[in-house]
């Protein structure tokens, strides 16, 4: 009796170690993708390099939900998306945008770059403390920019320059560095802003959402750049909603106030 009780937990943990196999290797696609995009960079290829951010963004966006759906999750891919994170969106949109601009602005612009990946590294870490922490209304909520949606921030200068709105005249020099000043500031703020993760469809507008994916995603192979430039300008609007938003459920949340004063104590160094 007890040695069928062990074969059987023998086959659950091989059936388990076999359903993470699918979400980890994804992950480490999205690492291969992250750091291909700073071969790109270097041979001045940047339009190939933000489309292969796009893709690690897509990635990073799949990998957990797939884990979580087939059963999969486990500490060692919670861990390994960290890290894939802080390379996909961290150290490779800071080499591309070193390369593209900030280089000309001599050690300023590489200081630049080291402060943006230490926020990132900052903001991965107090992720990885806060998602242990029980269910809450406050997970429909980051603190702070996602380090995915940061990593496309940092890139806009160099995208809106690569699309069709570049008719405008913008000194680069000088809007970078405010992008990578300003994306630093929202990755390490406590800023609410929407995770997206708790959204309910209803039955009835399913097609109507298949279908608005379907078309994002055709504009997006057609119109690459104007459509990455309108997404993350929208992205940037429904960030002080976000805070509204947040404000408001907080008054009606009174009983989860006290919890603010224990986050003021986290050690995060």
């Amino acid at each position: 009796m007890i040695e069928q009780q062990k074969n059987n937990l023998k086959v659950v943990a091989e059936k388990k170690s076999a359903r993470m196999l699918l979400p980890n290797m994804l992950t480490l696609i999205g690492v291969c993708i992250g750091l291909t995009s700073i071969r790109f960079a270097l041979s001045g290829e940047f339009h190939l390099a933000i489309i292969a951010i796009m893709f690690a963004a897509l990635i990073d966006g799949l990998d957990g939900r797939i884990a979580r759906m087939i059963k999969g999750t486990s500490k060692v891919g919670k861990e390994l998306d960290s890290l894939t994170d802080m390379i996909s969106f961290g150290v490779a949109p800071a080499f591309i945008m070193y390369f593209w601009m900030l280089n000309t602005l001599g050690k300023f612009g590489w200081l630049l770059s080291l402060i943006y990946v230490i926020c990132v590294a900052l903001r991965l870490a107090r992720f990885n403390i806060s998602s242990n922490q029980e269910p809450s209304w406050r997970d429909n909520f980051f603190e702070g920019v996602p380090s995915p949606a940061g990593g496309i921030l940092v890139l806009l200068p160099l995208i809106f320059s690569l699309s069709d709105f570049n008719f405008v005249e913008i000194n680069y020099q000088v809007v970078t560095p405010i992008f990578f000043i300003a994306t630093s500031f929202l990755l390490i703020s406590k800023f609410p802003s929407y995770s997206f993760k708790k959204i309910i469809i209803p039955r009835k507008a399913t097609i109507f959402l298949l279908f608005g994916l379907i078309l994002f995603f055709g504009l997006l192979l057609i119109y690459t750049f104007d459509v990455i430039v309108i997404s993350s300008s929208i992205y940037l609007l429904l960030l002080p909603i976000s805070f509204f938003h947040y404000q408001k459920l907080k008054k009606q949340n009174q009983n989860e106030v006290n919890t603010d004063d224990n986050e003021d104590l986290e050690d995060i160094l």
